[in-house]
């Protein structure tokens, strides 16, 4: 029986191939977003705020940086890993109580996981822009 099981196994997996379900990419996006996060993120924020606290030439320096196009749509992008990181922990704390384990609710937190984050971060990015 194991000879015929070892025979049927993919030899070389083709990770881009494979469909993941939404509960794996929703994980693996708080993975990602934590790390993003943690590094460049932590760095980039004190350094931003000791800019901001340095002198009152570099606070004005900040300011007008972030009237930059492009540096506001880094931090919409940084709002919403922030935003993610925290909607996807909420729903792993609610999972290690065992609320939500069953195939269809795990499902349907992983969608409200991104609906709650992707609408909060509109929220934010309109009312930065």
């Amino acid at each position: 029986m194991e000879a015929k099981l070892k025979h049927k196994r993919p030899k070389h997996l083709d990770l881009f191939k494979i469909t993941q379900p939404l509960p794996a990419i929703v994980s693996i996006m708080h993975r990602i977003s934590g790390v993003l996060l943690f590094f460049p993120g932590i760095p980039l924020l004190l350094y931003g705020l000791h800019m901001l606290l340095e002198s009152p030439e570099s606070f004005v320096a900040v300011q007008a940086a972030v009237q930059h196009p492009g540096l506001k749509l880094l931090l919409v992008m940084f709002i919403w890993f922030c935003l993610h990181h925290l909607c996807a922990g909420i729903r792993y704390l609610a999972l290690d109580l065992h609320y939500g384990i069953e195939l269809d609710q795990a499902r349907a937190t992983s969608k409200w996981v991104l609906a709650v984050s992707i609408l909060l971060t509109l929220l934010m990015g309109v009312a930065l822009w």
